[in-house]
Parts: structure tokens; C-alpha cells; sequence
């Protein structure tokens, strides 16, 4: 194992690091997709209601007054998330692809010492 090229080294390490990368982005995509989905259960909820609305502000439920408006910024909230959704896939694609290289480069590499 100390015979082990500076070049391989790097590359090792480098695949630590897409890795580690990897995981990061995994795991905000999934908590923005549980996020996603539990304002969609909101507006949902939100739809049914006939009486009173309050929303959270900080540590407070406040009365709202205004439904519609709250169905809006539940809309803009929802349209931020798919957005950041989007953007994390793509990031996440792009990382599984360069681990998934260098994970064959270190295995040839290693097959071949």
C-alpha cells in the first residue's frame, strides 16, 4: 500500500472527497423534498379548511387574515423548493457521475499495481 503512486493518492482523495460531496447533497436534497412535501399537505389542508388560518411567525401562531394571500406565499415557498430541488439533482448527478469515474480509475489503477 505505500507503493502507491502520487497521482493514485490524489485521485483517492479526491474520491473522499466527491464522496463526502456526494452525501452532503443527498441529504439536503432529501430533507428540501420532505419540506416539499409537507407544504404540499399544508395547502392541501389549507383548501379544506372552512374556518379560522393561523400561521406560524418565529415561536407564535398568528390569525390570518387574508387566505388567499397565505395560499400564495404557500405557492412561492413550494415554486423555491422544486427550484432548489432541480438545482440539487443536477449537482447530484453530476457528483455520482465523477465518483462512479473515479472509482474506476482508482480500481484499474489498483488492478494493475
Amino acid at each position: 500500500m505505500n507503493n502507491i503512486s502520487p497521482q493514485l493518492q490524489n485521485q483517492i482523495t479526491q474520491f473522499q472527497q466527491v464522496q463526502q460531496q456526494l452525501q452532503s447533497v443527498s441529504t439536503q436534497k432529501m430533507q428540501m423534498e420532505m419540506q416539499k412535501r409537507e407544504m404540499d399537505r399544508t395547502k392541501e389542508e389549507l383548501a379544506k379548511s372552512t374556518g379560522d388560518v393561523y400561521k406560524n411567525v418565529g415561536s407564535l401562531l398568528i390569525k390570518a387574515e387574508n387566505k388567499a394571500a397565505l395560499i400564495t406565499e404557500i405557492d412561492d415557498t413550494l415554486e423555491t423548493l422544486e427550484i432548489r430541488i432541480k438545482a440539487l439533482d443536477r449537482q447530484e448527478k453530476g457528483l455520482r457521475e465523477k465518483f462512479t469515474s473515479l472509482q474506476e480509475t482508482i480500481n484499474k489503477a489498483m488492478g494493475s499495481a
